[in-house]
């Protein structure tokens, strides 16, 4: 992940993950602490920052999107220090039609 982010971070590309709440715990706490290195120097307006080793170029139109679809099996709630990375939406398309049970 972290050549992923690497990338992101010096491109200036935006990413979305899909489903990021199936991704197991250890991944999700080591993705935590990446999104997070990166918001900070975004944050702070760096030129340049130290990243996972490597010194970077910050492009700071970079940022990252997750979707998730919390309550399903096999899906796991976000741990507390990756949550606060992350501004919550809800998303109703269609208001008033509902979905068949499953």
């Amino acid at each position: 992940m972290a050549k992923f982010f690497k990338g992101l971070a010096s491109s200036g590309a935006w990413a979305c993950f899909d489903e990021f709440n199936r991704i197991n715990l250890e991944v999700l706490s080591v993705v935590a602490q990446q999104v997070m290195e990166i918001q900070l120097a975004v944050k702070a307006k760096l030129r340049t920052f130290t990243f996972e080793g490597s010194e970077l170029r910050l492009r700071p139109s970079c940022n990252v999107f997750i979707t998730m679809n919390p309550g399903y099996a096999g899906r796991s709630e976000l741990p507390d220090n990756l949550k606060a990375l992350f501004n919550g939406i809800v998303s109703d398309l269609f208001p008033g039609v509902q979905l068949p049970p499953p």
